[in-house]
């Protein structure tokens, strides 16, 4: 079944007054052009000169293309109410390291840090997964939720945009008590599938949760861990204001990392540069893909070309009235 809807069904406030208004002035207040001269007697006997019909089919045929472009303006589209779309089963709660080491960058090619890596591939990752809820967890020194789970995807892509180093004390990386914070806005979840992704640069400090106990809850409440470590294996660089660009080498605990991937049933990656992390969301998008059948109400496709057919099909009686069928008579 379908029928139809505007996407923007308040431009009728403004248009259809408007267009109401005019009709009425052609209707009462607009008279055509009389002139006299004497061989409009000769010519109304003939019956040469044009008649009522004529004009009120053309007026007719004016008002309707009128109408139908309103209707352009407006966005008209087709509602399906009752397509079956394909839906990705699975919750996803990205957890990003925000410490003070996620500013040095890994590639003397393509200086930019850690964490605006990280920020423009998770945002490039929340894209391609347009009907999966998705939520935000930042750790450093103390570790918050950022964004419960959503489905909405500008929020998202703005909440990650806006990560910036030093939003929480950055003296430190939480790492335990961030995974714990992730696993908690997923114990409720009904989904098929469950996971966080879990993105550090970093060896964890002293924390109020402990990554042992953070594994022991991931695995309680069925939710599989993908862990990354970002840095190159050789060190990265920092920015010195007078030496420029300089090694700066921030050791990552892979082991802790290949534990709690293993443990939860996830995978460990290591980026060691801005083309690697794109090739690891990419690795984890192919492997969380469950999909199943669902009926959703508002799935939308639009009119404009049916529309326009109808437009150009009306402008093109108009033309060959006026110019074919009735040639030479005054419009």
């Amino acid at each position: 079944m379908y029928f139809l809807r505007f996407a923007y069904p308040y431009l009728f406030y403004f248009f259809v007054p408007i267009y109401v208004l005019a009709f009425m002035y052609r209707l009462k207040f607009y008279k055509s052009p009389i002139y006299s001269f004497s061989l409009a007697t000769f010519l109304k006997n003939k019956k040469i000169t044009k008649n009522i019909i004529y004009k009120n089919v053309l007026f007719l045929l004016r008002s309707l293309i009128l109408i139908l472009l309103i209707f352009l303006i407006a966005r008209p589209q087709w509602v399906d109410s009752r397509s079956k779309i394909n839906v990705e089963g699975v919750d996803i709660v990205l957890a990003i390291d925000i410490s003070g080491s996620m500013q040095i960058f890994d590639d003397l090619r393509d200086k930019r840090s850690r964490i605006d890596v990280a920020k423009s591939e998770a945002i490039r990752f929340i894209e391609k997964r347009p009907d999966d809820p998705i939520g935000i967890v930042v750790f450093a020194k103390d570790a918050l939720s950022r964004c419960p789970l959503t489905l909405d995807k500008n929020i998202l892509k703005q909440v990650v945009g806006e990560l910036k180093l030093g939003f929480i004390n950055s003296d430190g990386t939480s790492l335990g008590t961030g995974l714990s914070i992730a696993v908690n806005r997923l114990r409720d979840s009904k989904s098929k599938s469950k996971i966080i992704i879990l993105l550090t640069d970093g060896q964890p400090t002293p924390e109020q949760v402990d990554p042992d106990t953070a594994i022991d809850l991931a695995k309680k409440f069925g939710v599989k861990v993908y862990t990354v470590g970002i840095g190159n294996k050789s060190g990265g660089y920092a920015i010195h204001p007078l030496y420029g660009a300089m090694q700066a080498n921030v050791p990552i605990d892979v082991k802790l990392l290949e534990k709690i991937a293993a443990q939860t049933g996830g995978r460990f990656f290591r980026a060691n540069n801005p083309k690697e992390m794109r090739d690891i969301y990419d690795k984890i998008d192919a492997l969380e893909k469950t999909e199943y059948q669902t009926d959703i109400f508002h799935r939308y496709y639009e009119a404009f070309l049916s529309f326009v057919w109808f437009l150009l099909i009306l402008l093109s009686i108009e033309l060959i009235l006026k110019f074919v069928v009735w040639r030479g008579i005054g419009s």
